[in-house]
C-alpha cells in the first residue's frame, strides 16, 4: 500500500522565533490587527510504501526524527493518509 505523509516542523516553545516575529510585527500595517502568535515552520510531503498504516507510520516518524525535525530544538507533527491507487478516485 502507498501512504502519503506530510510532516509539520515548528520550533518548540520557548525558542525564538525570529522569522514568525518578523512576520507578526509586520501584520498591523497589512491591516491584520487580529493575528497573533505567529510562529513560523516547515512543512514536508512524501509517499511511503507499506504493508499496513502502523508499518508507514513508524517509516515516516523514524524519517522526521532523523532527518527533518531537530528534536532539541523542535516538534513535529506527522498525518498519513492512504492514497487511492493509480485510476481510482481519491
Amino acid at each position: 500500500m502507498r501512504f502519503a505523509a506530510r510532516v509539520e516542523v515548528l520550533l518548540r516553545p520557548g525558542i525564538a522565533d525570529p522569522e514568525g516575529a518578523t512576520i507578526e510585527r509586520a501584520l498591523p500595517a497589512l491591516g491584520f490587527h487580529d493575528v497573533h502568535q505567529v510562529r513560523a515552520g516547515r512543512s514536508f510531503r512524501f509517499e511511503v510504501d507499506a504493508a499496513d498504516e502502523l508499518t508507514a507510520r513508524r517509516r515516516a516518524e523514524d524519517l522526521a526524527r532523523q532527518l527533518l525535525a531537530n528534536p532539541v530544538i523542535e516538534d513535529s507533527e506527522l498525518v498519513l493518509t492512504v492514497q487511492a491507487p493509480a485510476g481510482e478516485p481519491s
